[in-house]
């Protein structure tokens, strides 16, 4: 088996026309789904990006147990079973976050990697005499925040470095890719990750794609949304939402590119290919930008996914309404090589669903560390919040005890005490370290609860309000996702803390 899994950051499935968007072109998303099985029904597990990935390599939800954090030594993780299976996997990535504290365990888990640097605040490019406040002029005032988590100060220098097409990070990715295949792709077991940073936040794209979303902005660069409300006049709502379409766009032609190699090389009868993204993003929808603060719309947390396989070449073009999740990747890749699924995984392989549509949960969870513990069934989303976010009793359960860009602190190692296993850590018991920044929201990342707002209980019927504006009152359909969120919370073994305040919140 030979196989390609593309990965984008900070796909919003509505603005891709096989998803019905309206708001630009994406030929060749149109393209990729007439040659793949598109998912109409996929959502996210845990938030945001690291989290994300782990649900990914694990094919376990990583959110009732620990934040932001790196692969655990008990994790089970996709790269090395198919090592197992006598496959060879490569990762070309220009993520970041991988080469930071809490990604480090990630990328070493594939054979071989690449890393394309430059991406928004990757520490890449140095400029010590750099005239840093005459660089600082050229952004918007919001884009030059020095107690941001985000360093706004690194991705301003690295965009001196990035001057043509041919110099962003996705495009090098591409090429990577192209390099890896024009040497490889005769040879025969190999899986290749291609992982582009794009098109996450700042909303940097060449200029040609950028002409094609003219606005009646006249200021300084602005291509950052901040993670809060929408309070901006509406010529820089028109700004940040066209530089999202310029970025979308370039990963279009990216894609397209992609495809045009698969199509030279005649590699659909040989090669499989995934697409999909780690979660959604709002760009002014419910008033909000971003991620982390809000609620789990659907713009976050329902996200496209396509699917082409040598095998099942003959539904290409078919949709499937079964219900699946980012823990489901892990599995169906296993499947895909003969690797065994380790009796850990919580996700179901997908490639069943290639041949004929079936019903595979009857409900899925996602969410943040610390934050809603969120049900969908297909139709109707439910978000439910512990009664009080900012007094809970919480703790990360690790033995890899990083954040995403440091270590936790000696003072939080202090509360840590040695705690049984979980069923799924392999027998290996673990550090409880009690969370510690409720005290100072200041000094946190958004990672954490006390930062979310609008944290309601509240209940939506996606088929008759998609666009989640309007709670509904059904008490039977709420006692059924009740009951179904609490088998899939026994399932994952939350932490007994973790069943308490959802208890509690929902009356049971």
């Amino acid at each position: 088996m030979k196989a390609v899994f593309l990965l984008f950051d900070s796909l919003n499935r509505l603005m891709l026309e096989p998803y019905g968007g309206k708001l630009l072109e994406t030929p060749n998303f149109k393209r990729l789904a007439e040659r793949c099985v598109t998912f109409d029904r996929h959502y996210i597990g845990s938030m945001p990006c690291m989290p994300a990935r782990r649900d990914m390599q694990t094919g376990r939800h990583t959110f009732l147990h620990r934040s932001w954090g790196p692969l655990e030594p008990f994790d089970n993780s996709f790269p090395e079973l198919l090592k197992t299976a006598g496959a060879y996997s490569h990762l070309i990535s220009d993520h970041y976050h991988y080469w930071e504290d809490g990604g480090a365990t990630y990328h070493t888990r594939y054979n071989s990697f690449e890393f394309i640097r430059g991406q928004e605040s990757d520490p890449w490019k140095v400029m010590l005499t750099s005239p840093i406040e005459r660089i600082k002029e050229k952004y918007h005032p919001s884009q030059n925040d020095p107690n941001s988590k985000q360093n706004p100060y690194n991705y301003m220098i690295n965009r001196e470095f990035i001057k043509e097409e041919k110099d962003f990070p996705s495009t090098l990715c591409f090429e990577a890719a192209f390099n890896f295949l024009d040497i490889n792709r005769t040879a025969g077991n190999w899986f290749l990750q291609v992982e582009t940073f794009d098109p996450h936040e700042p909303f940097f794209a060449p200029e040609k794609y950028r002409e094609l979303f003219p606005t009646d902005y006249d200021g300084p660069i602005l291509d950052w949304p901040r993670y809060e409300r929408v309070t901006e006049p509406q010529e820089q709502i028109d700004e940040l939402r066209a530089n999202y379409f310029a970025l979308l766009t370039h990963c279009d032609a990216l894609l397209g590119r992609f495809l045009d190699y698969f199509d030279e090389h005649d590699m659909w009868k040989d090669t499989a290919l995934i697409l999909t993204t780690d979660h959604g993003f709002l760009l002014g929808e419910h008033d909000w930008w971003a991620k982390n603060r809000m609620p789990m719309y659907e713009e976050i947390s329902h996200i496209p996914l396509f699917i082409h396989h040598p095998d099942f070449a003959s539904h290409a073009g078919e949709r499937r309404r079964s219900l699946t999740q980012t823990i489901d990747l892990m599995p169906t890749i296993c499947e895909l090589f003969g690797a065994k699924i380790p009796d850990e995984v919580e996700g179901k392989s997908m490639l069943g669903l290639l041949e004929r549509d079936e019903a595979r949960r009857e409900a899925a969870m996602f969410g943040y560390w610390g934050g809603g513990v969120n049900v969908v069934d297909g139709r109707y989303t439910w978000f439910c919040y512990p009664n009080d976010m900012k007094n809970q009793d919480l703790y990360q359960y690790t033995l890899m005890p990083a954040h995403m860009t440091k270590l936790f602190t000696v003072e939080e190692l202090k509360s840590a005490s040695l705690v049984p296993p979980f069923d799924w850590t392999k027998g290996v018991p673990l550090l409880r370290i009690a969370h510690k920044s409720k005290a100072n929201t200041k000094t946190h990342s958004y990672h954490f609860p006390e930062k979310m707002e609008d944290t309601n209980t509240v209940l939506y019927d996606l088929e008759s309000d998609p666009g989640q504006t309007t709670p509904i009152d059904a008490p039977e359909v709420k006692k059924r996702l009740k009951q179904a969120l609490f088998r899939l919370m026994t399932a994952n073994d939350a932490p007994s803390e973790a069943l308490q305040r959802m208890k509690e919140a929902l009356g049971e």
